[in-house]
């Protein structure tokens, strides 16, 4: 009895035991619904799920199961999230525990019940936990924004080296407060038209709609709500990011209210986007400019950092070229999670931007199906960047170490950065070549794509299977991250 209860502790309790959980369920949905996708179906492997599982996929219904799916998974995401700021900053312990035991409840019975629900029948029961869930998802936000509260007096800040208002307010905590609170409006924001589904409103995808010339009420707000939750979600990682490399100095002082005003500027906007729909967007465009110069100098101050420690531990004063790139190298998690901040932009926000520019001109003369493969990849390729960014995060957390820490650092970066470029080159390709002479490129970034993928998931499903494996042991690592987390629970030392 003893051996379980000690390992649920762990899972449950601890913040590395949470985070591992949630990554495990993300990994085991992804691998079992991508039997479903088009390749898989090519293969045959998408049939035979469907005979051994048993799924019931009614063509008609296609779009709400996507919608589901991706909600299950999107919860499991906010609630690691959720985790790295509990551990990150100050809060008292029945804070942290509360908060992180109710959406942990939360997400898991909607991931179970609102799969369920979605692909093996349609139990209005199942469906009704899946709110259930979502509710105590919701809970679990405005219980973190209660101890996120940034004008208590015990979170005040006097270190110069960090923002802060005359008063010893945090700007860093504004910023996480901010962007929760925001979180929160924009949950409400798509779940007001969402309860109209079957009342006069019917399940749609984002991309089915892009060239709509009208937009009722409800469509817009769905396709905001799936816009900025996923900005929010990007947010929410920078700010973790910068807790994890310690920002602050100068640009730290300019960043955080770069990014505290970013964060409302952009949501202001995307509400704005059922009443003013024209106007609104140059209102997220200039949220975004100010989010992305926020986290554009915490990337900079993260490299410096990582170039400054190494060559100051090697004894280098004057260091060359070579040995400036050798430091700022030589941890690749660390400057794997910056280098994925950067190549966002080149994969996600610069053809974002040139197919905002060009758009009437150049996309709109393509067929529907070229511009919908373009959004469809925009979106996904973010999502699956801060998926990576996580799986950094959380390797760091746990110590990995040596030639095993560089090695999944490498290949992540290395996989999904060529699967990204695959994607992007595959969503472009009328640029460079017309119809009837696309297939050898369409092949290409294709393969390519399904290598770095694959490569990736490979990594990750040997990271999980250490970790189970490691579970089985009674003074494995799992023992040692547990009585880490007693020991910090006891001390509760941790900067403001």
């Amino acid at each position: 009895m003893s051996f379980l209860k000690e390992r649920f502790t762990f899972l449950f309790t601890s913040t590395k035991g949470l985070v591992l959980v949630a990554i495990a369920l993300i990994a085991l949905t992804t691998a079992i619904w991508g039997t479903l996708s088009g390749p898989m179906a090519e293969w045959g492997v998408r049939d035979l799920s469907i005979r051994l599982l048993g799924f019931k996929l009614v063509e008609s219904q296609r779009e709400g199961r996507i919608i589901m799916l991706y909600h299950t998974i999107a919860m499991a995401v906010v609630a690691i999230e959720t985790y790295f700021i509990t551990a990150a900053l100050p809060m008292k312990q029945h804070e942290r525990s509360t908060i992180n035991a109710t959406i942990t409840f939360g997400y898991i019975v909607s991931l179970v019940f609102g799969l369920w629900f979605a692909y093996f029948g349609h139990n209005f029961v199942f469906h009704g936990l899946f709110l259930f869930g979502q509710s105590l998802v919701f809970f679990a936000g405005l219980l973190l924004a209660a101890a996120l509260w940034p004008w208590k007096r015990e979170y005040r800040v006097s270190d110069p080296a960090y923002a802060h208002t005359p008063g010893g307010v945090s700007l860093e905590r504004l910023a996480f407060f901010a962007m929760t609170v925001a979180t929160l409006g924009s949950a409400l924001f798509g779940a007001v038209p969402g309860s109209y589904w079957g009342n006069g409103h019917e399940a749609f995808l984002a991309e089915d709609l892009v060239r709509e010339p009208f937009k009722d009420a409800l469509q817009l707000a769905i396709i905001g709500h799936l816009h900025i939750m996923l900005t929010l979600v990007a947010v929410a990682l920078a700010l973790i990011v910068g807790r994890w490399f310690d920002f602050k100095g100068r640009l730290h002082k300019v960043a955080m209210p770069l990014m505290i005003a970013g964060t409302i500027v952009v949501t202001i906007g995307v509400w704005a986007v059922v009443p003013f729909e024209t106007i609104a967007h140059f209102i997220i465009y200039a949220g975004s400019v100010l989010v992305l110069t926020a986290a554009l100098l915490l990337v900079i101050y993260g490299l410096r950092k990582l170039t400054r420690e190494q060559l100051l531990a090697q004894g280098i004063a004057r260091p060359n070229a070579g040995q400036r790139v050798r430091a700022l190298l030589h941890d690749p998690v660390r400057f794997g999670a910056l280098w994925q901040m950067i190549y966002m932009n080149l994969v996600v926000t610069g053809p974002g931007l040139f197919m905002a520019a060009r758009l009437e001109k150049v996309f709109r003369v393509w067929p529907l199906r070229e511009e919908r493969i373009i959004l469809t990849g925009h979106w996904h390729i973010l999502s699956a960047v801060i998926a990576t960014i996580i799986l950094l995060y959380y390797v760091d957390m746990i110590g990995l170490r040596g030639r095993l820490r560089a090695w999944f650092a490498w290949l992540i970066v290395a996989g999904s950065d060529l699967a990204f470029a695959a994607i992007m080159v595959f969503a472009l390709k009328r640029l460079f070549v017309n119809e009837a002479g696309q297939q050898r490129l369409v092949d290409w970034t294709i393969l390519l794509a399904d290598m770095g993928l694959i490569l990736v998931l490979v990594v990750l499903a040997a990271l999980m299977l250490w970790r189970l494996v490691d579970l089985f042991r009674a003074r494995g690592r799992w023992s040692q991250e547990l009585a880490e987390a007693r020991q910090l629970e006891s001390t509760e030392c941790r900067r403001p």
